[in-house]
Protein backbone atom coordinates (compact mmCIF):
# COMPACT_ATOMS: atom_id res chain seq x y z
CA UNK A 1 0.00 0.00 0.00
CA UNK A 2 1.03 3.47 -0.76
CA UNK A 3 2.66 5.47 2.21
CA UNK A 4 0.12 8.67 2.64
CA UNK A 5 1.96 11.95 3.37
CA UNK A 6 1.01 13.10 7.10
CA UNK A 7 -0.69 16.01 5.59
CA UNK A 8 -3.19 14.26 3.32
CA UNK A 9 -4.72 12.79 7.15
CA UNK A 10 -7.72 15.19 8.70
CA UNK A 11 -7.44 16.12 11.89
CA UNK A 12 -10.17 14.25 13.07
CA UNK A 13 -9.80 10.26 11.95
CA UNK A 14 -12.21 8.06 12.12
CA UNK A 15 -12.70 4.45 10.91
CA UNK A 16 -14.26 5.70 7.55
CA UNK A 17 -11.54 7.96 6.93
CA UNK A 18 -8.84 5.78 7.33
CA UNK A 19 -10.99 2.92 4.83
CA UNK A 20 -11.76 5.85 2.15
CA UNK A 21 -8.03 7.08 1.96
CA UNK A 22 -6.54 3.59 1.74
CA UNK A 23 -9.38 2.73 -0.74
CA UNK A 24 -8.44 5.88 -2.44
CA UNK A 25 -4.48 4.88 -2.26
CA UNK A 26 -5.07 1.57 -3.65
CA UNK A 27 -7.64 3.15 -7.03
CA UNK A 28 -4.07 4.86 -7.77
CA UNK A 29 -2.25 1.53 -8.16
CA UNK A 30 -1.97 0.17 -11.94
CA UNK A 31 -3.72 -3.31 -12.65
CA UNK A 32 -2.32 -5.39 -15.07
CA UNK A 33 -3.72 -8.91 -15.17
CA UNK A 34 -2.00 -11.63 -17.08
CA UNK A 35 -5.21 -12.52 -18.26
CA UNK A 36 -5.40 -9.57 -20.67
CA UNK A 37 -1.92 -10.47 -22.25
CA UNK A 38 -2.81 -14.13 -23.26
CA UNK A 39 -2.14 -16.10 -19.83
CA UNK A 40 -4.46 -19.16 -19.66
CA UNK A 41 -5.06 -21.00 -16.21
CA UNK A 42 -5.18 -24.29 -17.86
CA UNK A 43 -1.78 -25.54 -16.76
CA UNK A 44 -0.67 -26.78 -20.41
CA UNK A 45 -0.59 -23.52 -22.31
CA UNK A 46 2.82 -21.82 -21.87
CA UNK A 47 2.02 -17.92 -20.28
CA UNK A 48 5.47 -17.12 -20.56
CA UNK A 49 4.97 -14.23 -23.03
CA UNK A 50 1.78 -13.11 -21.62
CA UNK A 51 3.97 -13.02 -17.57
CA UNK A 52 6.95 -10.71 -19.37
CA UNK A 53 4.40 -8.58 -20.96
CA UNK A 54 2.39 -7.48 -17.87
CA UNK A 55 5.65 -7.40 -16.08
CA UNK A 56 7.06 -4.90 -18.99
CA UNK A 57 3.69 -2.63 -18.62
CA UNK A 58 4.11 -2.54 -14.83
CA UNK A 59 7.67 -1.62 -15.07
CA UNK A 60 7.09 0.94 -17.35
CA UNK A 61 4.40 3.15 -14.96
CA UNK A 62 5.49 5.42 -13.44
CA UNK A 63 2.52 5.08 -10.73
CA UNK A 64 2.70 2.14 -8.22
CA UNK A 65 1.72 -1.21 -10.15
CA UNK A 66 -0.11 -4.49 -9.27
CA UNK A 67 0.26 -7.59 -11.71
CA UNK A 68 -2.28 -9.91 -10.95
CA UNK A 69 -2.43 -13.58 -11.10
CA UNK A 70 -5.97 -15.20 -10.64
CA UNK A 71 -6.48 -18.34 -9.91
CA UNK A 72 -5.61 -21.54 -11.98
CA UNK A 73 -2.37 -22.85 -12.79
CA UNK A 74 -0.28 -20.84 -15.23
CA UNK A 75 2.81 -22.99 -16.81
CA UNK A 76 5.72 -21.21 -17.52
CA UNK A 77 9.27 -21.14 -18.93
CA UNK A 78 11.67 -19.16 -17.17
CA UNK A 79 10.86 -15.60 -16.72
CA UNK A 80 12.93 -12.56 -16.81
CA UNK A 81 11.40 -10.29 -14.42
CA UNK A 82 13.86 -7.41 -15.67
CA UNK A 83 14.62 -3.55 -14.66
CA UNK A 84 15.49 -1.09 -14.08
CA UNK A 85 11.98 -0.02 -13.72
CA UNK A 86 10.49 3.17 -13.68
CA UNK A 87 8.19 1.86 -11.06
CA UNK A 88 9.31 1.38 -7.15
CA UNK A 89 6.23 0.08 -6.20
CA UNK A 90 5.44 -3.41 -7.83
CA UNK A 91 2.98 -5.78 -6.58
CA UNK A 92 2.61 -8.92 -7.85
CA UNK A 93 -0.12 -10.81 -6.47
CA UNK A 94 -0.68 -14.53 -7.00
CA UNK A 95 -4.43 -16.01 -6.40
CA UNK A 96 -2.99 -18.97 -8.47
CA UNK A 97 -0.07 -21.42 -9.21
CA UNK A 98 2.96 -20.73 -11.11
CA UNK A 99 4.06 -24.54 -12.86
CA UNK A 100 7.44 -25.48 -14.15
CA UNK A 101 7.80 -27.66 -16.89
CA UNK A 102 7.31 -31.16 -16.05
CA UNK A 103 10.22 -32.35 -18.26
CA UNK A 104 13.35 -30.74 -16.64
CA UNK A 105 15.00 -31.19 -20.13
CA UNK A 106 12.95 -27.67 -21.26
CA UNK A 107 14.92 -25.16 -19.14
CA UNK A 108 18.41 -27.96 -18.93
CA UNK A 109 21.16 -26.10 -17.52
CA UNK A 110 19.34 -22.49 -17.43
CA UNK A 111 20.12 -23.05 -13.50
CA UNK A 112 16.55 -20.37 -13.09
CA UNK A 113 13.23 -20.68 -13.57
CA UNK A 114 12.00 -17.05 -12.71
CA UNK A 115 14.79 -14.20 -12.37
CA UNK A 116 13.53 -10.69 -10.63
CA UNK A 117 16.99 -8.48 -12.24
CA UNK A 118 18.00 -4.99 -11.49
CA UNK A 119 14.32 -4.36 -9.49
CA UNK A 120 14.35 -2.19 -6.44
CA UNK A 121 10.80 -2.46 -4.38
CA UNK A 122 8.76 -5.11 -5.63
CA UNK A 123 6.33 -7.12 -3.62
CA UNK A 124 5.58 -10.55 -3.82
CA UNK A 125 1.87 -12.34 -2.36
CA UNK A 126 -0.12 -15.06 -2.54
CA UNK A 127 0.07 -18.37 -4.69
CA UNK A 128 2.08 -21.06 -5.10
CA UNK A 129 4.87 -21.88 -6.72
CA UNK A 130 5.54 -25.57 -8.71
CA UNK A 131 8.43 -26.59 -9.72
CA UNK A 132 7.51 -29.92 -10.62
CA UNK A 133 11.34 -31.24 -9.96
CA UNK A 134 10.60 -34.92 -9.00
CA UNK A 135 11.63 -36.02 -12.60
CA UNK A 136 15.04 -34.18 -12.07
CA UNK A 137 15.62 -35.52 -8.59
CA UNK A 138 14.79 -39.20 -10.01
CA UNK A 139 17.47 -38.41 -12.76
CA UNK A 140 19.89 -37.07 -10.24
CA UNK A 141 19.16 -40.24 -7.44
CA UNK A 142 19.67 -42.65 -10.38
CA UNK A 143 23.24 -41.60 -10.49
CA UNK A 144 23.35 -41.15 -14.29
CA UNK A 145 25.78 -38.19 -14.31
CA UNK A 146 24.13 -36.48 -17.22
CA UNK A 147 21.57 -34.88 -15.66
CA UNK A 148 21.16 -30.78 -15.74
CA UNK A 149 22.06 -29.00 -12.70
CA UNK A 150 18.14 -27.65 -12.80
CA UNK A 151 16.21 -24.44 -12.25
CA UNK A 152 13.70 -24.88 -9.80
CA UNK A 153 14.62 -21.17 -7.32
CA UNK A 154 13.76 -17.85 -7.66
CA UNK A 155 17.30 -15.79 -7.31
CA UNK A 156 18.98 -13.28 -8.49
CA UNK A 157 16.86 -10.70 -6.69
CA UNK A 158 18.23 -6.84 -5.92
CA UNK A 159 17.79 -4.33 -3.45
CA UNK A 160 14.21 -5.09 -1.69
CA UNK A 161 11.83 -8.27 -2.02
CA UNK A 162 9.21 -9.52 0.08
CA UNK A 163 7.45 -12.80 -0.57
CA UNK A 164 3.54 -13.45 1.71
CA UNK A 165 2.01 -16.15 2.09
CA UNK A 166 3.38 -18.85 -0.68
CA UNK A 167 3.80 -22.62 -0.15
CA UNK A 168 6.65 -23.17 -1.95
CA UNK A 169 7.27 -26.89 -3.72
CA UNK A 170 11.17 -26.34 -3.85
CA UNK A 171 12.05 -23.97 -1.36
CA UNK A 172 13.50 -20.72 -1.30
CA UNK A 173 17.14 -20.49 -2.56
CA UNK A 174 19.06 -16.66 -2.81
CA UNK A 175 22.25 -16.64 -4.43
CA UNK A 176 24.13 -13.36 -2.83
CA UNK A 177 25.30 -10.95 -5.70
CA UNK A 178 25.12 -7.34 -4.13
CA UNK A 179 22.07 -8.11 -2.75
CA UNK A 180 20.17 -6.80 0.33
CA UNK A 181 17.26 -8.10 0.71
CA UNK A 182 14.05 -6.97 3.19
CA UNK A 183 11.92 -9.29 3.98
CA UNK A 184 10.33 -13.21 3.67
CA UNK A 185 6.84 -13.18 5.32
CA UNK A 186 4.38 -16.34 5.97
CA UNK A 187 5.51 -19.30 3.42
CA UNK A 188 5.24 -23.13 3.96
CA UNK A 189 7.91 -25.45 2.62
CA UNK A 190 7.16 -28.99 2.32
CA UNK A 191 8.92 -31.66 1.18
CA UNK A 192 11.79 -29.43 0.02
CA UNK A 193 15.38 -29.66 -0.49
CA UNK A 194 15.70 -26.20 1.29
CA UNK A 195 13.46 -24.33 3.67
CA UNK A 196 15.25 -20.75 4.41
CA UNK A 197 18.78 -20.87 2.94
CA UNK A 198 21.64 -17.95 2.08
CA UNK A 199 24.62 -18.93 -0.09
CA UNK A 200 27.55 -17.81 -1.63
CA UNK A 201 30.30 -19.40 -3.42
CA UNK A 202 33.80 -19.60 -1.86
CA UNK A 203 35.64 -17.35 -3.42
CA UNK A 204 36.43 -13.23 -3.62
CA UNK A 205 33.66 -11.50 -4.40
CA UNK A 206 32.43 -7.64 -3.18
CA UNK A 207 28.89 -8.36 -2.57
CA UNK A 208 27.02 -7.92 0.52
CA UNK A 209 23.44 -9.25 2.08
CA UNK A 210 21.96 -7.52 5.09
CA UNK A 211 19.17 -6.38 7.05
CA UNK A 212 17.40 -9.58 6.28
CA UNK A 213 13.58 -10.75 7.75
CA UNK A 214 12.83 -14.35 7.90
CA UNK A 215 9.47 -14.33 9.31
CA UNK A 216 6.21 -16.78 9.77
CA UNK A 217 7.65 -19.50 7.99
CA UNK A 218 6.17 -23.32 8.37
CA UNK A 219 8.73 -26.20 7.00
CA UNK A 220 7.41 -29.68 6.70
CA UNK A 221 10.10 -32.26 6.55
CA UNK A 222 12.40 -30.24 4.61
CA UNK A 223 16.21 -30.95 4.48
CA UNK A 224 17.83 -27.69 5.24
CA UNK A 225 15.08 -25.28 6.81
CA UNK A 226 17.35 -22.63 8.06
CA UNK A 227 20.86 -22.53 6.18
CA UNK A 228 23.13 -20.26 5.42
CA UNK A 229 26.16 -21.34 3.05
CA UNK A 230 29.02 -19.17 2.42
CA UNK A 231 30.99 -22.20 1.73
CA UNK A 232 29.28 -23.29 -1.75
CA UNK A 233 31.69 -25.07 -4.33
CA UNK A 234 29.40 -27.28 -6.56
CA UNK A 235 31.98 -30.03 -7.59
CA UNK A 236 34.75 -28.48 -5.90
CA UNK A 237 36.12 -26.79 -8.99
CA UNK A 238 37.29 -22.95 -8.79
CA UNK A 239 36.69 -22.13 -5.35
CA UNK A 240 38.34 -25.49 -2.65
CA UNK A 241 39.98 -23.26 0.04
CA UNK A 242 38.95 -20.07 -0.94
CA UNK A 243 37.22 -17.61 1.30
CA UNK A 244 33.41 -15.97 0.52
CA UNK A 245 33.81 -12.22 0.27
CA UNK A 246 30.21 -11.88 0.59
CA UNK A 247 29.68 -10.06 3.88
CA UNK A 248 26.50 -10.82 5.30
CA UNK A 249 25.27 -9.05 8.52
CA UNK A 250 21.70 -8.40 10.12
CA UNK A 251 20.03 -11.52 9.42
CA UNK A 252 16.82 -12.26 11.52
CA UNK A 253 14.58 -15.63 11.72
CA UNK A 254 11.37 -15.05 13.59
CA UNK A 255 8.63 -17.47 14.07
CA UNK A 256 9.89 -20.18 12.17
CA UNK A 257 8.13 -23.79 12.96
CA UNK A 258 7.98 -27.22 11.59
CA UNK A 259 9.65 -30.22 11.28
CA UNK A 260 13.31 -31.30 9.47
CA UNK A 261 14.00 -34.44 7.72
CA UNK A 262 17.67 -34.39 8.60
CA UNK A 263 18.85 -33.84 12.05
CA UNK A 264 20.83 -30.57 11.77
CA UNK A 265 17.58 -28.31 11.24
CA UNK A 266 19.85 -24.73 11.54
CA UNK A 267 23.08 -24.60 9.79
CA UNK A 268 25.00 -21.26 9.72
CA UNK A 269 28.31 -22.04 7.88
CA UNK A 270 30.03 -18.54 7.39
CA UNK A 271 33.16 -17.70 5.72
CA UNK A 272 36.55 -17.19 7.67
CA UNK A 273 37.07 -13.85 6.59
CA UNK A 274 33.80 -12.16 6.99
CA UNK A 275 32.24 -13.73 9.84
CA UNK A 276 28.09 -13.99 9.41
CA UNK A 277 27.31 -10.94 11.99
CA UNK A 278 24.23 -9.93 13.68
CA UNK A 279 22.32 -13.47 13.03
CA UNK A 280 18.82 -13.48 15.47
CA UNK A 281 16.90 -16.17 16.40
CA UNK A 282 13.79 -15.71 18.31
CA UNK A 283 10.73 -18.12 18.77
CA UNK A 284 11.90 -20.77 16.49
CA UNK A 285 10.87 -24.54 16.70
CA UNK A 286 12.27 -26.95 14.63
CA UNK A 287 12.02 -31.09 15.53
CA UNK A 288 13.30 -34.31 13.87
CA UNK A 289 11.75 -37.50 14.23
CA UNK A 290 9.21 -35.33 16.79
CA UNK A 291 12.29 -34.79 18.93
CA UNK A 292 14.38 -31.85 19.24
CA UNK A 293 16.99 -31.14 16.28
CA UNK A 294 20.52 -29.69 16.34
CA UNK A 295 22.29 -26.68 15.64
CA UNK A 296 25.74 -26.02 13.89
CA UNK A 297 27.53 -22.53 14.02
CA UNK A 298 30.96 -22.17 12.25
CA UNK A 299 32.09 -18.08 11.80
CA UNK A 300 29.11 -16.86 13.09
CA UNK A 301 27.86 -14.46 15.86
CA UNK A 302 24.58 -13.55 16.85
CA UNK A 303 21.92 -13.87 19.08
CA UNK A 304 19.26 -16.17 20.55
CA UNK A 305 15.58 -14.75 22.35
CA UNK A 306 12.32 -16.28 23.26
CA UNK A 307 11.50 -19.99 22.87
CA UNK A 308 14.27 -21.14 20.19
CA UNK A 309 14.46 -25.12 19.81
CA UNK A 310 17.29 -27.03 18.44
CA UNK A 311 19.59 -25.10 21.15
CA UNK A 312 20.88 -22.07 19.87
CA UNK A 313 25.01 -22.04 18.97
CA UNK A 314 25.06 -18.77 18.12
Amino acid sequence: MAVLPLLTIPRRITLFSIIFLALSALAKAEQYSVLSYGAKPDGKTDSTKAFVAAWSRACSSTKPATIYVPQGRFYLGQVRFQGPCKNHAILLRIDGTLVAPSDYKVIGNAKNWLIFENVNGVTVSGGTLDGQGAGLWSCKDSGKGSCPRGAKDWNRVTTVYRLAPAPLIYGLKMWLVDLAMESVKTTTFTGTQNGLRIKSWGRPSNGFARDILFQHAVMNNVQNPILIDQNYCPGEKNCPGQDSGVKISGVSYQDIHGSSATEVAVKFDCSKKYPCTGIKLQDVKLTYKNQPAEASCSNTGGVASGLVQPTSCL
